[in-house]
């Protein structure tokens, strides 16, 4: 999770994503976000994020995010 957070201040420095859960509802992360942060996750948890997961229920806190991971990690 901290690797998750780290890379999510990378994008928008002035979010507290430890509390923030509406990222996606918000537009605090835009098309170009999501692209650069699901690449980061394929990389750096070896899982991919196939389209139709990429919602606002899975993307909209980092625990969302994390909670993703988790599962796409357990199905691979």
């Amino acid at each position: 999770m901290e690797a998750l957070l780290s890379k999510l201040e990378d994008l928008h420095p002035e979010i507290d994503y430890e509390t923030y859960d509406t990222l996606l509802e918000d537009n605090i992360l835009d098309e170009d976000d999501l692209e650069d942060l699901i690449g980061w996750i394929a990389r750096e948890y070896d899982v991919q994020v196939p389209e139709e997961e990429v919602t606002e229920e899975n993307f909209n806190s980092a625990e969302s995010i994390y909670d993703l991971i988790e599962r796409l990690q357990n199905e691979g």
